[in-house]
């Protein structure tokens, strides 16, 4: 089992990452592998809406969400850090997953998902009801913790001092791996997935 922890922060070893690392540490106790993926500093652009990913599977934009698309097949589970801008998730993380579950929906569905924010101060459980948007219109589900997946600080060294933050980092990979086991266990009883209508759009103005 193998979960990729996404790292929307231009920081590379910032304090999302700070968060992430924890969640890596304690998903490994678990039995459980991880991969870190930097989005980079680099602004990532929003959809174009060019519809060309229905036909490739891939991003028209040659940049890192190609790259992460390439990982989707590989892994059991899903984690998106971001750090709050505006009491929302940052810019180059929402045009990277605009894009992402635009190309990649069909790798992602029904894959166990979390999202986590960091912050200063506040604004992270609007960046995380942003986040969790995209987990919900796929399908997939969606794994807590004891508390809103959050850490707060300045800098890394703020955010290790965060010991409820940690903490909830610790049990959100916990429950990830448990949840993980429970669908590989359903998997080896032979529980299908779920039945999937042919989906229906219904246009407001009509």
């Amino acid at each position: 089992m193998k979960v990729l922890l996404i790292n929307g922060s231009p920081h590379r070893e910032g304090c999302t990452h700070t968060a992430l690392a924890e969640i890596a540490a304690e998903l490994q106790k678990q039995g459980v592998e991880s991969t870190e993926f930097w989005i980079g500093p680099a602004p990532q652009g929003g959809c174009l809406g060019c519809g060309g990913c229905a036909k490739t599977g891939r991003c028209v934009q040659k940049d890192k969400v190609n790259e992460a698309l390439e990982l989707l097949g590989e892994v059991d589970g899903l984690i998106v850090g971001t750090p709050v801008h505006y009491a929302a998730a940052s810019g180059s993380v929402t045009g990277f997953l605009d894009r992402l579950f635009y190309a990649g929906s069909a790798s992602l569905r029904y894959k166990p998902a979390a999202a986590v924010a960091s912050a200063r101060r506040a604004g992270t459980t609007a960046a995380l009801d942003q986040l969790n948007k995209y987990f919900t219109f796929n399908q997939m589900p969606l794994v807590s913790s004891q508390y809103w997946n959050m850490v707060h600080g300045t800098c890394p060294d703020e955010v290790r001092q965060d010991a409820e933050g940690l903490q909830i980092m610790r049990q959100l990979a916990r429950n990830m791996a448990w949840m993980l086991r429970c669908i590989e266990a359903g998997k080896a009883a032979g529980v299908p997935l779920p039945e999937t209508e042919e989906k229906v759009r219904t246009n407001f103005i009509r």
